[in-house]
């Protein structure tokens, strides 16, 4: 049965029934809450009524569950998100319902992540929380007044990487892809080396872009939104070129999910240490430098639009250094 009620000036519409949960929506005007009721009780009476998205959940954890389906897919990153997600859900603070959910809560879960992952990543990961929550109140009228996540100190960034792949590793490196069973993991990894293109544009890259006379890899949707197109060296032309056509129209029909586990696996058959996938950028960044190319140039590879990014990758080793002075 609907209830209709003037509250502050507005028309308030309860409707409840046995066994669902209650409905309620507000309009300025009195018939059109009346209009309202009718219509949504009809729905109900013959069985097709659809709750809103914010009557589908009530913890953090059906929020993100929700989130996965409604909001996840329009990214570029959606497997690495989802399988973020999950974990999360897997978490205690995925069992407190969201009206409960305070500042206190996202504090403690911050910090015991922080005993675990570095605070780049945490700091994603409250990001992502952040981005749900306002979802839910902006776009599927949940009925939180604020966002429990922007009164909760972000964790400090982590210094930027400058790890490269030293000398002695790169070749334990390359026999360890090369002897995976997946055939395209190793041809991945050495055009990483040769054109610093990052994880997500490696994996996104369809044969239409690729232009083998040019010698070029054209990237439409690249992390800062310009497209650019990649040279190709010697090398990373004789990589592509021995790839095989798969039917897909990728040039490397591999997950990022996927990708993760054969690189952690590869790096454990190598015997090397804290090294990231992104540190391959980070490595043939700095090879372009010490090809002698200027920042500029390497810019229009690498896609970098603050030069000043570029200071981080010039970590050039001093013994190669100790040659160009003589």
């Amino acid at each position: 049965m609907a209830a209709i009620g003037l509250h502050r000036g507005k028309y308030q519409v309860r409707i409840r029934r046995v066994g669902s949960p209650s409905i309620s929506r507000t309009f300025s005007r009195k018939k059109d809450a009346e209009a309202w009721a009718v219509v949504t009780e009809q729905k109900m009476e013959k069985g097709d009524y659809e709750p809103d998205k914010a009557l589908r959940f009530t913890t953090l954890g059906e929020l993100l569950e929700c989130y996965s389906k409604e909001v996840t897919p329009t990214k570029r990153s959606q497997e690495i998100e989802v399988m973020r997600i999950e974990k999360m859900k897997r978490s205690w603070i995925s069992e407190i319902r969201l009206l409960n959910l305070r500042p206190h809560h996202i504090a403690k879960y911050r910090d015991e992540r922080l005993l675990t992952i570095q605070g780049n990543a945490v700091a994603r990961d409250l990001s992502l929380i952040s981005h749900a929550i306002d979802t839910a109140i902006k776009e599927w009228n949940y009925p939180l007044k604020r966002n429990p996540v922007s009164a909760v100190r972000k964790p400090t960034s982590n210094r930027s990487r400058n790890r490269r792949l030293e000398s002695e590793e790169e070749q334990p490196l390359l026999d360890a892809v090369n002897h995976s069973q997946n055939i395209w993991v190793a041809p991945l990894v050495e055009l990483a080396i040769e054109t610093a293109m990052r994880r997500g544009e490696l994996l996104n890259i369809e044969w239409s872009d690729v232009n083998l006379d040019k010698r070029t890899i054209h990237l439409e949707n690249t992390k800062n939104g310009s497209p650019r197109t990649v040279p190709l060296s010697g090398r990373a032309l004789e990589i592509l070129n021995t790839l095989p056509r798969d039917i897909s129209g990728r040039v490397f029909p591999v997950s990022a999910v996927a990708l993760r586990g054969l690189w952690r696996r590869a790096c454990k058959r190598a015997n090397i240490e804290n090294l990231h996938f992104h540190d391959l950028r980070h490595e043939a960044t700095s090879r372009f430098f010490e090809k002698g190319l200027n920042v500029m140039e390497v810019a229009a590879i690498t896609g970098h639009k603050d030069l000043r990014m570029l200071q981080r990758y010039t970590h050039l080793r001093a013994e190669d250094l100790a040659k160009k002075l003589g």
